[in-house]
């Protein structure tokens, strides 16, 4: 495994703008040399019961810190990884993402983690694989751009990687076949929906299953990278007036969803 720099061995419309997709190819160029043949997943969640659960299945691990933030890289059920959490926030998420792509060149990456749900179908424990992203709370509507829709960009929504989908789908079927999985829109903004207000007028503006806090900002970086990738979200509440009370009741129930298949998506993977 190659050796990183600052690596240990672990312890304990109307906006005239440039594409990005066209400032980005230089570096994607180089970025593909570099990854090469050899597969690598990036995992992400946003706060450490998210990550913990799957940091303690980890085998052969080396850590480094990188923006104040540790990135594990080691063998998860025979599948190379790096795993970080990388802090709550769309901000956080992105620049996550981008020194995992930068350091370690992944050639798939995960985020997972929990969310409110917005369709009554949805319910607390079951899983939302997301077709693709948006950020609900992005508007520049004076200059005649929709809700959501970022100036430079050709798309609304950052479409995950179908293969890694049905991956998903899957590995939460076979891992928790108690549970329902639906695929569809995550939502992602800065705050935590806790009222039947906002919450309506998301999934309504949207179409969105769920929302959260990151996954349209990976999900922007993955595209700008050119990086297949997927978002896997638990659900730990209901994002109306009752968020508060559910999330902290869940919020360990859904982590364990998670970590367990996203486990499960790196055995696959790992197995051909």
């Amino acid at each position: 495994m190659a050796k990183h720099p600052g690596m240990r061995p672990l312890g304990g419309g109307g906006i005239a703008s440039p594409r990005p997709e066209a400032m980005a190819r230089p570096f994607l160029r180089a970025l593909r040399a570099k990854r090469g043949r050899d597969m690598k997943i990036a995992i992400i969640g946003a706060m450490e019961p998210e990550v913990e659960l799957l940091r303690e299945r980890l085998q052969y691990v080396r850590v480094g810190t990188y923006g104040r933030r540790d990135y594990y890289e080691g063998m998860l059920e025979g599948a190379p990884v790096v795993l970080a959490a990388c802090g709550i926030g769309k901000v956080s998420a992105a620049v996550c993402a981008q020194t995992l792509i930068d350091r370690f060149a992944p050639t798939h990456l995960i985020f997972t983690g929990i969310a409110g749900s917005l369709d009554a179908r949805i319910d607390i424990g079951d899983m939302v694989v997301s077709t693709d992203c948006v950020q609900h709370d992005f508007n520049v509507g004076e200059f005649g751009y929709p809700n959501g829709q970022i100036p430079g960009y050709d798309t609304l929504g950052f479409e995950a990687d179908a293969g890694l989908r049905k991956l998903a789908v899957e590995a939460t079927r076979a891992v928790s076949p108690d549970i329902s999985v639906f695929e569809g829109r995550v939502a992602s903004g800065d705050q935590f929906v806790s009222s039947s207000a906002q919450k309506e007028f998301i999934a309504t503006t949207f179409s969105a299953l769920c929302c959260e806090m990151e996954g349209a900002a990976v999900a922007q970086v993955a595209y700008l990278n050119e990086l297949p990738f997927v978002v896997l979200r638990a659900i730990s509440d209901k994002a109306d007036g009752l968020a508060g009370v559910d999330y902290p009741n869940f919020e360990v129930i859904a982590s364990h969803q998670g970590a367990d298949v996203v486990s499960e998506m790196c055995r696959r993977l790992a197995a051909g």
